[in-house]
Formats: structure tokens, C-alpha cells, sequence
């Protein structure tokens, strides 16, 4: 799999990998519970006298509240508590950038599904017959569903009194953010470019789609606090903002991570955490929360919906001269993560290329449409679709291949971004769309067999809709570029405690960090790392919860970078005492250097005495902070600085078939290269890329959470929202380098993010090869390939013609 090209720097001990260490393709913990059904989550917490909470939501949009009658409610026998806006003690919003979400909406509601009142009784159906007799008087407001409705003269103001750092600097206040990126004169390269070519694209809403839906346990303290049992991604932000709403001081306030099935960005923000809590401190009983799939979609965030409107110019050799840029984002009802998510978009907007001269507006909006937030590589997924669509047809109007035209223009180590950030770490762009265009093909027409067609290789699969008739294959390129950790000045930091003592005749590591395991693997690569700096062999993690440091949000693919690292330093530190400690009672010399294999060890890997003997009846504990190199704000006027600590790089080829007579897409092969530093685990490192290549396929062409004019959706639940099953996987083939960036520990670079970028361009690219179809929008549906479209017969190209052979030209938008 690996095709190292500069090997990452090699980690202290001896054969690391063969004892699965840094570098082994170690296994996971909880690999045979979770596949076995045995795992327990969040779902499954019970206590012997708890009772069970529900969440009455808003049917509206937007509505003025003008009365709120629980009486009826609360006479349904086997409820103990209804509350209401009126019943909080404290704080009554919180937020994850602006507090500017209530914690059940008191005049006015914002969006489908906010939270309005909160009921606990003895059994779950019990309190969902409750919640339906609450009477809640509305009168419908105007919806805000789009920029045009938000920033018209007159428009309804969502949030009239907001306070937060960006409200002074936005051009309305219904927008959340606004951040200009401008280099260079783009104006002046665009009248001098030989060729220019311009674009317009829509990405729809996708949903994180996690299959454990939101739930959590909470139980009242002796001491009168609050003990939360929660699925979450980042256990001290949500702390952060319950001990105020609850109105506890902090200490008082105690989370302790739950099993998690999946996160993807949707439990950034709180969902039932300050319910499940109030509910509990009212009745002074447990209780349980547990969304139905149906529920989980109005109770998590979603990816911005997004119009991108793009401008690129070119000299006749294909070099860019610049490119214009505006992307608007919706954000829905509340701000959430959008001011993150606008300087992502903006910032890394141009892609991974070399150009001198940009001019990009991104900016995010108050709507009444469903909240938005994180969700796998916010912001620059919508760019990377807009910007490589563009370069496809840049490379259709010069008359050039597109990979071609990529590599042409692709950064490299010590490029200039936009912002004016230097590229400090390798950068290898081209070289990633070398691997993926040199593999072979897959054959053509495998579903043609002696015994008749094979409809399970065919667009449509089972359902036997094809027998191949109309059926044509396209193939399509693309790369983009992801940030790794927080960004734009944020005080990015980790904490791990590990100590190290004589347990049953052996030395046993323990390592404590409040990281969320969401499914990403830190759990496995954390005891890796410890068993490769401490030289043990058992290693203990200890629960996650907010009794150690801030481990920091799993996202932004951060988390075996930072929490890596502080676990890597505190084991260091605990490898320093106890060499201490050695050489004070006179058991080691100045030659000990190291431990491995539980021994300490010389510099020459010479075993000088056993660990155990070392430790005697000695426990060394440290508790340590990583931080990352400090970045900056961007600026408000020109958006430029040194804004993002790491950058990370992939590449996909798609190859596709289509039935272009039914619209019916079959992704044949998905193949990708990715530079990840150092694959501290390789099949995980693996599972991470095929996991976010199929979440990209899904935003290509299957996964849209679909909102009506009337601002409600239409599709929440797994019938009507499709994700990507194993029928629709198709054969994934990667190609690993391990580029050290000399910035991080081990080298290693965040992986989980940027396979979600360009696999969703690389499909459509694909699509549009095999239909001469313009595709502007995400996902492709069945009617964009069938019904007449204006921009269908593109120049140079032959819709339904199959392209071009291995080793020719390869065709992009025009072939």
C-alpha cells in the first residue's frame, strides 16, 4: 500500500512495529464488540430508576410563541416534569462560537425542530404522549430561506441583538460571516488571461448520517451537581456550556464519554446534553435520552448547503493567472460553526495550486433553514467540488488534458497560498495525481457473461433495471486541500495523563485524556504510541471524562495529532523520571537513553536492567498540554495570514458507468492517493481514506437532506435520505506517502478529512465524461442525466462517447 517517497523520522525503541507500536497495524480494542453487536453505546446506559426524557420541537420554521400550556401534560399519569423556558435557572442559551442558541425557545422559534419544552416521565412512550398534549399558540412568521431573502431590504432580522466579535464587520446582520481572501490584482490578470472561463455550482445539504442517534444518561450528585454519561466529540466544550445553563459551578458539572456510533461533526454542538441534565436536577432522578432516526435529523447540525460562483483565467500553456471567487453558505438558524466554516471555504478556496492573483468572498447566513455546523472537511468540501469542476473545464477550453493541467499548476513544498501562508511541509500534489492516473483501468462490460448480463455489475444493481443497453463510462480526476486542527489564532491544545508502574510482575502503562473516540481509531493508536515510548507492552486507557485536560474536539482531523502528541509528551516525561530515578538509586548509569521491550536501554540498544527493577514499587504520573505552533486571525480587509497549522492532500480518480437512457450512475472504482506524514497505523490510516472517499461519493450522488420552499424537510429519515450501502462501494485502491512534516509529532499529518474532498468532484468529473452533461450541482440526480439540459451539448464532446484509453488524453468536462 505504502509508496514512501521521504520516510518520516523513526520513532525511539526497538522494532516498534512488530510489537504494535507506532507504525503497526495494530488492532482495534473494540474491533470484536463493535462487529459482533456486543459494543456497548450510548444508547444502551441504563440506571434502575431512571426515567426518560423527550423533546416537544417546533413544526414551524419561524413563528412568534405567544403561549405555552403544559397542564395537560403533566396530568398524564407516570410524568414527573415538564419544563419550559420558564423553568431554567440560569443561563438560557448556549452556543459553540456565539451563544446564541436558546435552550428551549421562549418568544420566537427559528427552524423546524427547535426544542420548545421537555418533558420526563416513566417510560419512554409515556413522555412522547405528553409532549404531543402540550399546547403551544404560534403565529407563522416570514421565512428566511435564502441570501436573497435574508439580505433584502426589509428582511426579517433573525437575530436583532447580536453582540459577537463578527456582528460589527458584516455587511447585514443576517449574515453570521464574512471573509474576503485578495492577492495580487485579480482584475488586471483576468483582462491580460488567454483564456477564461467561469462557473456557477450549488451543493446541497448532507447529513452526517451517524447510525447511533443521539443519547445520553444523566444522573443527579449527591453533592448537587450532575454526573452526564453522553456520546459526544468533545467532552470540555460541552462542560464549557452546561455548568452555566444549569447554573452549577463547574466542578459540580462531570462528563464521562459514552460509546459513540459515529460523529462526523454532528455532536460538535450539544443536543440533548442540557435537557437530559435539567430534566435530571428537576426530578432528582436518572435520566435517559434517546433519539429516534427521525428526531437525529432535526437534532444535530448538518454541511452548509452552498452556491459558488468562480472565475478562472489561464495563459494558452495552462498556467492560471488568477481566480475570482464568491461562495455563499447557508447556515441555518444558528451560527454554530459557521465563522470556522467561512474561513475554510475562503481560504482555501483556490485549491492545492500555484496562482499569484485571488479575489474570494465567502461569507455564511442567518436563515430559518435547518442549523448548520461541522460535518468531515467543512468548507472545503463545497469549495473543492466548485474549483475542481473549473479546472476541468479550464483544461476543455485550452484543449488539455486535465490532470495535466493540474499537475501544471499544483503546489508543491514552499508554494505561496492565497492568505500568503508559505507552504512549509511537503505539498505533493502532483505527484498524488501521478499515482492515481498510472493505475490500470478496471476492465470494461464486466457485467457481460456467457450466462447473460449481470445486473448486480451494472447501474441499478438488483433492482434489474438495465441489462446494459444505454450504459457508458466516464472517467474523472481530482485533489484538493483540507487544514488539520483549529485554525485563525485558536489556542489548539491537548492534554494526556499517563502513568507507569509494577502491576502483576510487569510494567503497565496507563494513559488518561478526555478524547472522544467517535470510531477514528485514537483509542488504538494512543496505546501505540505509549507502548512505543515507555518500551511496554500493556497499556490501559482509561475512560474518557472531564476529570483530565481538554483533550480538544475529535475533528478537523486533529486528534493523533494533538492528543498524539500530548500523549507522546507526557510519556516522555514519565521516560525522563524514570531514568531519574534509576540513576538516583544507583540501578542505571549515564549509557540509559531509552526504554523498549521493558527494559532500559543504551544508545546502542543495550539492555541495561529491567524496568521493573528500575520501578520497583515507584508510580510515575505526568499530566501534560501539546499545543501546535500558534496561528493567526486572518484579516477582515485582505484574509491574509499564517492561518492553519497543517495542510493535508488527496487525490481520486473516479471511473464510473452510466445508464444515461434511466440516470443511473454505478462508481466502478474509486481509487486514491494521499500523503499522510507518518501511518502511525496503516490499516487505519487505510480505513480512514475509504471512509471519507465514500462519504464523498455519497455527497456526489445519493445524500441530500432535501428543504421544501416552505423551509421544512422532506426526507428525515433512511428511507428517503440514502447513504451509500456496501452495493454501492465500489473498489477502492490507495496509494499511501509518508512525507514527514517536520512541524508534527512523528511527521504525521491528519488523514480523515481529505478523502472527503476531492472524491465527490472526481465522480461528477467522471458523470459529466460519460454524458457530456455540465453537472452544476451535487448530488447528481436521475433527472439531470435524462431531462434536457440548456448546457448539455458541451464543445468537443460526444455525450454518451466512452473515453479515452489508458495512456491517451483524458477527458474532463469536454473530451
Amino acid at each position: 500500500m505504502s509508496t514512501g517517497l521521504t520516510p518520516a523520522p523513526p520513532a525511539p525503541g526497538r522494532d516498534t512495529a512488530a510489537r504494535d507500536g507506532v507504525g503497526a497495524s495494530a488492532r482495534r480494542p473494540d474491533a470484536v464488540l463493535k462487529v459482533t453487536g456486543e459494543f456497548a453505546y450510548s444508547s444502551d446506559l441504563w440506571h434502575e430508576d431512571m426515567l426518560w426524557g423527550h423533546t416537544l420541537r417546533s413544526p414551524h420554521p419561524h413563528a412568534a410563541i405567544t403561549g405555552i400550556d403544559v397542564s395537560a401534560a403533566l396530568a398524564v399519569p407516570g410524568v414527573h416534569a415538564v419544563l419550559t423556558h420558564e423553568d431554567l435557572p440560569a443561563a438560557t442559551h448556549y452556543g459553540l462560537e456565539f451563544t446564541d442558541q436558546p435552550v428551549l425557545a421562549r418568544d420566537v422559534v427559528r427552524y423546524e425542530g427547535e426544542p420548545v419544552a421537555l418533558v420526563a416521565a416513566d417510560h419512554p412512550e409515556t413522555a412522547r404522549r405528553a409532549a404531543g398534549r402540550i399546547r403551544v399558540a404560534y403565529e407563522e412568521r416570514p421565512a428566511v430561506l435564502d441570501e436573497a431573502g435574508a439580505t433584502a431590504p426589509g428582511a426579517p432580522v433573525l437575530h436583532p441583538d447580536r453582540t459577537d466579535h463578527h456582528a460589527p464587520h458584516v455587511p447585514h446582520p443576517n449574515v453570521v460571516h464574512r471573509q474576503p481572501v485578495v492577492r495580487g490584482d485579480a482584475a488586471r490578470a483576468a483582462a491580460a488571461a488567454d483564456v477564461v472561463v467561469t462557473g456557477t455550482y450549488e451543493v446541497g445539504m448532507q447529513d452526517q448520517a451517524f447510525l447511533g442517534p443521539e443519547s445520553g444518561l444523566a444522573v443527579p450528585a449527591e453533592d448537587g451537581g450532575v454526573d452526564l454519561h453522553i456520546a459526544t466529540q468533545w467532552l470540555h466544550v460541552d462542560h464549557r456550556q452546561l455548568a452555566p445553563v444549569l447554573g452549577l459551578p463547574p466542578e459540580r458539572v462531570r462528563l464521562t464519554l459514552a460509546g459513540v456510533g459515529g460523529a462526523f461533526g454532528a455532536r460538535e454542538d450539544l443536543s440533548m446534553q442540557a435537557h437530559a441534565c435539567l430534566l435530571a436536577l428537576r426530578t432528582g432522578r436518572p435520566v435517559k435520552m434517546v433519539y429516534n432516526r427521525y428526531e437525529s435529523f432535526f437534532g444535530h447540525v448538518h454541511r452548509h448547503p452552498a452556491r459558488l460562483t468562480y472565475e478562472h483565467g489561464a495563459t494558452r500553456d495552462g498556467r492560471l493567472t488568477h481566480v475570482k471567487a464568491r461562495i455563499v453558505l447557508d447556515g441555518g438558524a444558528y451560527a454554530s460553526s459557521s465563522p470556522a466554516v467561512v474561513g475554510n471555504a475562503a481560504s482555501l478556496g483556490a485549491g492545492p495550486y500555484e496562482v499569484e492573483n485571488v479575489d474570494i468572498e465567502a461569507l455564511a447566513l442567518y436563515t430559518n433553514n435547518p442549523p448548520c455546523g461541522a460535518m468531515r472537511g467543512f468548507g472545503a468540501v463545497q469549495a473543492c467540488f466548485a474549483y475542481e469542476a473549473q479546472m476541468d473545464k479550464l483544461a476543455a477550453a485550452l484543449g488539455m488534458d486535465p490532470v495535466e493541467l493540474r499537475r501544471r499548476n499544483a503546489m508543491s513544498q514552499g508554494s505561496v497560498m492565497p492568505t500568503g501562508q508559505v507552504v512549509d511541509a511537503p505539498a505533493p500534489v502532483a505527484e498524488l495525481l501521478r499515482l492515481v492516473k498510472r493505475r490500470p483501468l478496471p476492465p470494461r462490460r464486466v457485467w457481460e457473461t456467457a450466462a447473460g448480463p449481470d445486473v448486480r455489475e451494472l447501474p441499478g444493481g438488483l433492482s434489474n433495471t438495465t441489462h446494459g443497453e444505454d450504459v457508458v463510462r466516464g472517467v474523472g480526476y481530482a485533489v484538493g486541500i483540507k487544514n488539520v486542527g483549529f485554525s485563525e489564532g485558536f489556542d489548539d491544545y491537548s492534554t494526556a495523563r499517563v502513568r507507569l508502574e509494577v502491576s502483576g510482575g510487569e510494567p503497565v502503562a496507563t494513559v488518561h485524556t478526555a478524547m472522544a473516540e467517535v470510531g477514528q481509531g485514537g483509542v488504538t493508536v494512543h496505546a501505540q504510541i505509549a507502548r512505543t515510548e515507555l518500551g511496554v507492552d500493556r497499556v490501559v486507557l482509561l475512560p474518557a471524562d472531564t476529570r483530565v485536560g481538554s483533550a480538544g474536539s475529535t475533528s478537523a482531523s486533529r486528534q493523533t495529532y494533538m492528543t498524539g502528541g500530548a500523549v507522546k509528551n507526557a510519556c516522555e516525561a514519565v521516560r525522563a523520571e524514570v531514568l531519574r530515578l534509576g540513576r538516583a538509586n544507583g540501578v542505571l548509569d549515564d549509557r540509559a537513553h531509552a526504554l523498549a521491550d521493558g527494559e532500559v536501554v543504551g544508545r546502542d540498544g543495550e539492555a541495561l536492567a529491567a524496568l521493573t527493577d528500575v520501578l520497583g514499587g515507584e508510580v510515575v504520573e505526568r499530566e501534560l498540554e501539546f499545543r501546535h505552533r500558534p496561528t493567526q486571525p486572518f484579516d477582515r480587509a485582505t484574509g491574509q495570514g499564517f492561518g492553519h497549522v497543517q495542510y493535508s492532500f488527496c487525490a481520486h480518480r473516479a471511473v464510473v458507468e452510466v445508464d444515461t437512457a434511466l440516470g443511473l450512475v454505478k462508481v466502478v472504482e474509486l481509487a486514491a492517493a494521499q500523503d499522510v506524514g507518518k501511518a502511525v497505523n496503516p490499516q487505519a490510516v487505510e480505513g480512514q481514506i475509504h471512509g471519507g472517499s465514500v462519504q464523498g461519493l455519497g455527497l456526489a450522488v445519493l445524500e441530500e437532506i432535501v428543504v421544501g420552499e416552505d423551509g421544512r424537510v422532506r426526507n428525515p429519515s433512511f428511507t428517503d435520505y440514502l447513504i451509500p450501502t456496501v452495493l454501492d462501494t465500489p473498489r477502492m485502491p490507495v496509494d499511501v506517502l509518508e512525507l514527514a512534516d517536520p512541524h508534527a509529532p512523528y511527521g504525521l499529518r491528519g488523514v480523515g478529512e481529505a478523502p472527503t474532498l476531492s472524491a465527490t468532484p472526481a465522480v461528477v468529473a467522471a458523470i459529466r465524461q460519460a454524458t457530456g452533461r455540465a453537472l452544476r450541482r451535487v448530488p447528481v440526480r436521475p433527472e439531470h442525466l435524462t431531462v434536457a439540459d440548456a448546457e448539455r451539448d458541451l464543445p468537443g464532446r460526444e455525450p454518451g462517447a466512452e473515453p479515452a484509453a489508458p495512456g491517451e488524453r483524458t477527458a474532463g468536462l469536454a473530451g
